[in-house]
């Protein structure tokens, strides 16, 4: 889970760290050695270009203890690693993105499709003039 908290028991509660401006080069253990300072580290996820592979410049710290993680952002927020000033936050849940990488239209919510009608009445046009016409008869539908 990807978010600011998550309650593991009765009293005990997971931070999420959102750690971003960092260099292309950190490794997941130089994060994992910086976090321990303030406590236990559960995991280090950074991200990564899927075609790539390469570092995004950002990941998230999973720690075991919540006052641990405040401290750590309070203490990290604006040092430096690798020569790079570190943006470090409580992370904010994952908000629901809408279809892939070629996605121009919310699939979930509605269907949109262009529906053009081909009405020809049996006079003669000249090619523009047909052309012109069947773009006026196209419709822009949605949810059908």
């Amino acid at each position: 889970m990807i978010g600011s908290s998550k309650i593991l028991g009765p009293s005990f509660v997971m931070k999420t760290i959102f750690v971003g401006h960092l260099d292309f080069h950190v490794a997941e253990d130089d994060l994992r050695q910086l976090f321990a300072q303030f406590g236990q580290v559960d995991r280090v996820s950074m991200m990564t270009d899927r075609d790539t592979g390469r570092s995004r410049g950002f990941a998230f710290v999973e720690m075991t203890n919540n006052e641990e993680g405040e401290k750590a952002i309070a203490e990290l927020n604006g040092s430096q690693l690798a020569g790079r000033t570190l943006n470090v936050n409580e992370a904010r849940p994952k908000m629901e993105r809408g279809g892939g990488r070629n996605s121009r239209f919310d699939r979930a919510s509605s269907r949109r499709r262009l529906l053009c009608t081909s009405s020809h009445s049996q006079e003669e046009d000249s090619p523009a003039r047909s052309r012109s016409r069947k773009l006026r008869e196209c419709a822009f539908a949605i949810g059908r």
